[in-house]
């Protein structure tokens, strides 16, 4: 049986989620945004952050996938889903529930940057710093969390405990990843 012991509750991630929006109206004052979930881990985040913006915001979604097996990255990223419009001479911002290595948002970035958006940044729920292994940084980052497998609140193992409200360590399976 798998051990869940909460990192952080869901009060918490209602507070961060509350400010990030907040910041993200600041920023972009007066101008519309797209957001850009990266399925299937953002969409919870994405639904809560979008409710927190007071803008006029649409959503789009893409899907990667970058592991080669179920514990161990392949190094290469492949484009399941793409956005369905144009992003040329908008505001996007990228959502992501965890930056890890880097590996996908990277390749995320460039090729959005492709497409000439007015303005690119990424919304990061989790930023797991000790992991990178590509250069990049969130622009609006939740929490900063340590070396631990989570789940919860839209990340998942094996696409179980996507649902639960908090986000907690899944003690179990951390050696396996």
């Amino acid at each position: 049986m798998d051990e869940l012991t909460v990192l952080i509750t869901r009060e918490q991630i209602a507070a961060k989620v509350a400010e990030m929006g907040a910041r993200i109206t600041a920023d972009f004052a007066g101008q519309s945004l797209v957001l850009i979930g990266v399925l299937k881990g953002a969409t919870i985040f994405l639904a809560d952050l979008a409710r927190q913006i007071k803008l006029d915001t649409t959503f789009d979604f893409v899907a990667v996938s970058s592991y080669g097996n179920a514990h161990q990255q392949s190094g290469e990223v492949k484009m399941l889903k793409d956005v369905d419009g144009s992003v040329e001479g908008r505001n996007i911002i990228l959502v992501e529930d965890i930056l890890d290595t880097g590996l996908t948002l990277v390749y995320l970035m460039n090729v959005l940057r492709a497409r000439r958006p007015k303005s690119l940044k990424v919304a990061a729920l989790l930023d797991k710093i000790s992991h990178r292994t590509h250069p990049i940084d969130a622009d609006y980052v939740g929490f900063t969390i340590p070396d631990k497998f989570v789940v919860g609140y839209g990340l998942d193992f094996a696409e179980h405990y996507r649902n639960l409200a908090d986000i907690c360590v899944l003690e179990s399976e951390l050696e396996a990843r």
